[in-house]
């Protein structure tokens, strides 16, 4: 009963940043830029979606918060939930659907290739997050695929990095956010060697 409310109401509220993003734009309350404000803001819940992902196996490690395990495929998609809406932004109030300029968009700015690298990666893992595809890839080789979750944390990270001009200070917490969490599985993962040499 617990474990289906807490989803329940996870849900819920992962769903509030988008509210809360559709009521300023309908309500011009986005500032002089609302476009901008928009393709940022949902870049950057992308992001924190992608970090509290891959927060809760150190969380289940540290504290024993095993029920985390239940919500971390719904984080995963709200990530991508989040960057999807961040790429139609881009692609359609941006760049108008212009292939031709998203291309040279993609092969010229250095952030925007990496986002769409960082993309691409997170369409595969959306694609392949249901348990059917867990038993046809079987449990080795999906587990494999979606250890991709951690080069693309380590992407999104470097595309805010690029992309913010003058105060680096929310992406690099966001980098030190990250680097705690993969240093946390590193450490996990060094003692499990240890133990099985």
């Amino acid at each position: 009963m617990f474990r289906q409310l807490f989803k329940t109401s996870l849900f819920i509220i992962s769903l509030l940043p988008a509210i809360i993003l559709i009521y300023g734009a309908l309500n011009n309350q986005l500032g002089a830029n609302p476009i901008e404000v928009l393709t940022r803001d949902t870049g950057e819940w992308a992001l924190r979606f992608l970090l509290i992902t891959l927060a809760v196996s150190p969380l289940r490690l540290l504290f024993g918060w095993h029920f985390l395990a239940d919500v971390r495929r719904l984080l995963g998609l709200y990530s991508f939930f989040y960057a999807a809406i961040h790429m139609l932004l881009y692609v359609w109030l941006d760049q108008f659907f212009n292939l031709t300029d998203i291309i040279k968009d993609i092969i010229e700015r250095p952030f925007i290739t990496v986002g769409f690298i960082n993309f691409l990666a997170l369409i595969l893992l959306a694609a392949t997050s249901n348990d059917a595809m867990i038993k046809r890839l079987g449990a080795e080789r999906w587990n494999r695929l979606h250890s991709l979750v951690y080069y693309i944390g380590i992407g999104a990270v470097i595309h805010f990095f690029m992309l913010v001009k003058k105060d680096v200070t929310e992406p690099v917490i966001y980098i030190i956010i990250l680097v705690v969490l993969l240093g946390i599985r590193l450490y996990r993962y060094s003692r499990r060697s240890l133990i099985s040499a």
